[in-house]
């Protein structure tokens, strides 16, 4: 059972990744004056994606936690979805567009989280037959 134990942990992480994406994005989106200055030079719609996305995290955790094939599949989508926004995104960088640094890092970051989420899941629900919820235990 170390790899349903794998899946839960990583459940628990994607759910609280999508939860701190959500909030992080909806205070640079929507947030005062100060807190979308703080943003510096966002690209748009690198922010909208991450921030909708967030939604997407939180969908995730929840289907891994009780051992679902859609979060799999989910997971593998949100880090193909990462990846064709950090293509955009390079192609604005190398167009001369304004960008912060700390974007590609934080790209980076969730590509490659998305990417261990689902090969890691994929081999571990992918034989297993979905779970009817039964509690955290």
């Amino acid at each position: 059972m170390k790899h349903a134990r794998s899946v839960r942990i990583l459940a628990v992480v994607g759910l609280a990744f999508g939860v701190l994406t959500i909030a992080s994005g909806a205070r640079a989106l929507f947030g005062d004056a100060a807190a979308r200055a703080a943003v510096g030079n966002a690209v748009p719609y690198v922010l909208w994606f991450n921030f909708l996305a967030g939604f997407a995290y939180v969908a995730a955790g929840i289907g891994l936690w009780w051992t679902q094939r859609w979060a799999v599949v989910l997971a593998a989508m949100l880090a193909l979805a990462t990846a064709a926004i950090a293509t955009a995104f390079g192609f604005h960088v190398l167009g001369g567009g304004a960008y912060e640094m700390r974007t590609v890092g934080a790209l980076a970051l969730r590509f490659g989280f998305w990417v261990v989420v689902s090969v890691v899941a994929w081999r571990s629900l992918a034989r297993l037959t979905p779970a009817a919820p039964s509690g955290l235990g």
